[in-house]
């Protein structure tokens, strides 16, 4: 009986397909065109169920021939005692039509793979987990057709 630990690796297969999924939804709802500074709010229309959706804050951070920079926030009607308003930065890849989260919550630069356990308790995958938190959020919005009123701010 071989009790040794398997060691966690990096799907990297696995990792681009969500990459490249994140990348078609985001710019399918966003404008990828935004100029550096510019911010949009987003609010759910009123159509939408009231619970179903918080207002989306997405401001453009940086923006270069071939990559973009977008932070995500989204912001909760009622305060929520304990959970934290979900926040990322998503670089775009134009050039590949890939999306990368590269930042979240508390997390300022996410390591493909972290060894297990760890100071801060990260998971071993933090990384891909992040990326496929961005592409449910996305996903749900797409498949549940969050309709949005976008106002410049």
């Amino acid at each position: 009986m071989n009790s040794a630990v398997k060691k966690y690796r990096v799907d990297l297969n696995k990792l681009m397909q969500v990459y490249a999924a994140n990348y078609l939804m985001f710019c399918r709802m966003f404008p990828t065109d935004m100029e550096v500074g510019e911010r949009i709010t987003m609010r759910p229309n009123r159509h939408t169920e009231p619970h179903a959706m918080a207002a989306l804050e997405l401001s453009c951070k940086e923006q270069t021939r071939y990559t973009s920079l977008f932070s995500i926030r989204q912001h909760f009607r009622h305060n929520l005692p304990g959970i934290s308003e979900p926040h990322m930065e998503v670089r775009l890849y134009h050039d590949a039509a890939l999306a990368e989260v590269c930042s979240s919550q508390q997390i300022s630069r996410l390591k493909p793979r972290y060894d297990y356990p760890n100071h801060h308790m990260y998971q071993q995958n933090e990384k891909q987990q992040v990326n496929l938190f961005l592409y449910d959020w996305l996903h749900f919005c797409l498949v549940h057709r969050v309709a949005v009123d976008a106002s410049t701010e």
